[in-house]
């Protein structure tokens, strides 16, 4: 499902930190059906200023930190069950390292399947220190630039110093790895947006740590995420 070569083949940027665009990271088919049954069942809302940024969000776990089984699989297409195994493989592992430099043959892992939808945003920020990297891919069939919704690299905390901008399409992903200067961001997406920015995040932290998406004894209300379109 996941093309590993695409990743191995890509050589990181350094300014203004370490990252990498990657695209057609499927086949044309597989970008199609993963698109289209992307998903949308237990999601919590997400919002909040946590001192550094202001967030917006809909957040659906599809790994838990550490896991090495498939949260909710239950209400995933057959197409996500692969994703989420390529992803939970080490071979995944191995083609990250290989391109960032960085060892995350241990490192616990998380994956959370996110929307969007109009109003929401992230507000520019260099990632929490516990955070190792970050790996972003997108599932929107189209975009529109005019609706907001891209990640954007940044060169400071500034929102406007915009070195460049990803749009959340299908086969597109952004590669981070954390750093003091690792600034970047989530324009927010419009009010007349008919459909929902859509995307997962996988995130490899330093050992020990604990997610901040899923805490340790949090109760949240689950529901179903349905956007327009």
């Amino acid at each position: 499902m996941l093309s590993l070569q695409r990743i191995t083949q890509q050589k990181m940027e350094t300014e203004p930190y370490q990252w990498a665009h990657i695209d057609q990271l499927f086949s044309m088919e597989d970008a199609a059906h993963l698109a289209t049954s992307f998903p949308r069942d237990k999601f919590k809302k997400v919002k909040g200023y946590d001192g550094e940024k202001g967030y917006e969000y809909m957040s659906r776990s599809l790994v838990h930190m550490g896991a090495q089984v498939i949260s909710h699989a239950e209400g995933l297409d057959p197409a996500w069950l692969a994703l989420a195994g390529d992803l939970l493989s080490a071979e995944y592992r191995s083609a990250l390292k290989q391109v960032t430099g960085l060892d995350v043959t241990s490192a616990p892992m998380e994956v959370n399947v996110i929307h969007y939808g109009p109003g929401a945003f992230m507000g520019p920020h260099v990632d929490l220190k516990a955070k190792m990297m970050t790996h972003v891919l997108y599932f929107n069939e189209t975009w529109d630039p005019r609706h907001g919704g891209c990640i954007n690299i940044l060169r400071s905390s500034d929102p406007n110093d915009v070195l460049t901008q990803v749009l959340p399409v299908v086969g597109n992903s952004v590669l981070l790895v954390r750093s003091k200067k690792s600034w970047h961001s989530v324009s927010r997406v419009t009010r007349d947006c008919m459909t929902s920015r859509r995307s997962i995040n996988v995130i490899f932290h330093l050992p020990g740590s604990v997610s901040t998406m899923w805490p340790p004894g949090d109760r949240p209300v689950l529901q179903d995420y349905a956007p327009a379109a």
